[in-house]
């Protein structure tokens, strides 16, 4: 019998994540491109990479999630089209049953995911503050002229960490400037930095409430171990890196359209990977038919209209979002 496949995508603002999972939610191949501010592109890429080697296999169903996922569902044909939060908490419940806390750190923001018995019972985001996303660090890394793939080995060398002041990004980036200058090493300003990040994240997004493990660390960040390890000493627990930590969010996306397809009986709506070779049109206007002066967002696919989406009052989205009406969205 000739294997099935899922594709789960997740299409964020630094990074465009897709993932091919079996029937046994196996992840089969995984890609993690630069956005690059080229969401559609980017996705296109990654499409016809997975083409290569998908291109005559069955795909049962797709899911979209990440802060483009209408633009991804739109232009693969998502059975499923759901919010970060869902995607993340899914996938990390399939690798560790049990997890209690999901702390996720991408490239230009933060979350904090608690569950209870698999499910989302409260989580924060941080979409604001710079500080302690992957996007920060790469700057910090380039400043001090270290690769970022070395940085957070850095931090496990330093002998006395120094106090840096982590709660915005503007004001830890002066603090380490500052100790450089008063002759602390890099070492040390860098461990003081994973460790100011690390209380920031936690005093932004925690609040207050209690951190249960199983604890799993997902998105880019959790590749420094420097941020890790801080996070292992503040929380004085162990804390889980996924083997897939950097896809978790498309892999989530994955098991939500296989699920949502199986309970429905219904086909997938995936387009199939030709579709890269489609005329994909984004187009945005500002409504000004009332106060609200919504930002419109139109899609066309080979100059004809598919979606739309943005309106409050679902003016323009009531006629166009009609193709869209299969697609489940959370």
């Amino acid at each position: 019998m000739e294997k099935t496949y899922y594709l789960g995508v997740d299409v964020g603002s630094v990074s465009t994540n897709l993932v091919m999972m079996d029937e046994e939610k196996n992840i089969c191949e995984k890609l993690y491109l630069k956005t690059s501010g080229r969401p559609v592109d980017t996705l296109k890429e990654g499409l016809k990479c997975l083409a290569g080697h998908f291109g005559g296999a069955e795909i049962r169903g797709a899911g979209a999630t990440g802060s483009g996922r209408q633009l991804a569902g739109m232009l693969i044909g998502a059975d499923v089209i759901k919010n970060e939060i869902s995607a993340h908490a899914v996938a990390a419940s399939s690798v560790e049953p049990d997890v209690r806390t999901i702390l996720e750190i991408g490239g230009q923001d933060s979350k904090i995911i608690f569950l209870r018995d698999g499910i989302v019972y409260d989580f924060a985001m941080n979409t604001v503050c710079a500080a302690g996303t992957g996007s920060f660090l790469d700057r910090q890394a380039a400043r001090l002229d270290i690769p970022i793939e070395a940085f957070g080995g850095y931090a496990l060398k330093s002998k006395n960490p120094v106090r840096i002041a982590g709660r915005c990004a503007v004001f830890a980036e002066s603090d380490m400037i500052h100790k450089q200058q008063t002759g602390h090493c890099n070492e040390d300003i860098i461990a003081g930095l994973c460790e100011a990040l690390a209380r920031n994240y936690l005093n932004n997004l925690a609040k207050g409430k209690e951190i249960c493990g199983p604890i799993l660390f997902q998105g880019g960040v959790a590749a420094n171990v420097g941020i890790v390890s801080a996070f292992k000493k503040i929380l004085n627990q162990s804390v889980i890196i996924p083997r897939y930590y950097d896809v978790m969010g498309a892999y989530g996306a994955a098991i939500l359209a296989k699920e949502e397809l199986e309970a429905s009986g219904d086909e997938t709506r995936f387009c199939g990977f030709d579709s890269v070779y489609d005329d994909f049109t984004v187009q945005s206007m500002e409504c000004k038919d009332c106060a609200n002066m919504c930002e419109v967002i139109h899609i066309s696919v080979n100059e004809t209209p598919k979606a739309c989406w943005g309106d409050r009052c679902g003016k323009w989205s009531a006629g166009a979002g009609k193709a869209q009406s299969g697609s489940r969205t959370g």
